[in-house]
């Protein structure tokens, strides 16, 4: 049985970290600001992202936000101290800020993102990040930042990933509120159900995601990043067939053609949901 560890393992001022069932729930924790990043959140999230990322018992990370509010992006406090900075202040904030999402973006096993309430601004960004994302039917979006005089400068990267460079040029410029039915429709969440059904819907995943193998998962983390937007190539071709005789020769590509051929559960199921398979 993995260890089972308590939200006590992390001692965080801004998040509410807790572990069960193999599964790492990090919740914001500043409602009454709405989740809003500052730089304490912003060292506190890489640091647990990276612990999770190294714990061989977490299969899986969901990212939600205690409160109405996902996330509402940066804590106004914070920029104002910001503004104060001289340039070398400035670009190492950016960067650590950088380095979060990257963190959460190149995770090596699933994350999932739960949306309530507002996501603007680096919330819309912690969505983008995630594998998959999940969104209350009443959640609502924005790329708030030119509003501000801003640019949505390190999330860029993955939202246009997620929603494509001709929304992106709608939502970067007109900084205007959208719905979650309007994440749906262009790419930034995969599914979205009424508040109420939240939580069953994003256990649902959880059990898909549990039941599949957890080196087979980040295996193809790597397979995306390896393949998306290359031409279709000798050198892809023969990386992607390198890649699969590989995997299958791996133990756990082996316990799971075995698994599958004798009719049983893969090794890596969990006892609670190995007569569900």
């Amino acid at each position: 049985m993995p260890r089972k560890k308590t939200a006590s393992t992390f001692a965080c001022d801004t998040l509410d970290v807790d572990l069960r069932n193999n599964i790492a729930l990090v919740a914001l924790n500043r409602p009454d600001l709405h989740n809003a990043f500052n730089e304490t959140l912003i060292a506190e999230l890489t640091t647990v992202l990276s612990a999770l990322d190294s714990d061989a018992s977490v299969r899986a990370v969901v990212v939600t936000g205690h409160g109405k509010s996902f996330c509402a992006g940066a804590d106004l406090n914070w920029m104002k101290k910001m503004a104060g900075y001289g340039p070398a202040e400035n670009l190492a904030d950016a960067q650590a800020l950088a380095l979060m999402l990257r963190t959460l973006n190149g995770l090596s096993k699933p994350t999932v993102a739960c949306v309530r309430g507002a996501a603007f601004g680096g919330g819309v960004g912690l969505v983008a990040c995630c594998d998959i994302a999940v969104a209350a039917h009443d959640a609502i979006f924005s790329l708030s930042e030119a509003k501000l005089g801003l640019i949505p400068a390190t999330i860029s990267p993955y939202v246009i990933e997620a929603i494509g460079a001709r929304q992106a040029r709608r939502y970067f410029l007109s900084a205007e509120r959208f719905t979650a039915a309007e994440a749906f429709r262009i790419g930034l969440v995969h599914d979205i159900v009424p508040e109420p059904e939240l939580d069953n819907r994003i256990n649902e995943l959880l059990g898909a995601l549990l039941v599949a193998g957890p080196v087979a998962q980040m295996e193809c983390k790597a397979l995306i990043r390896g393949v998306a937007h290359r031409p279709i190539d000798e050198d892809v071709i023969a990386g992607t067939a390198e890649h699969i005789a590989a995997v299958r020769a791996s133990p756990e590509g082996r316990e799971g053609v075995a698994a599958f051929l004798g009719k049983r559960s893969a090794e890596w199921v969990p006892l609670a949901l190995r007569a569900k398979k």
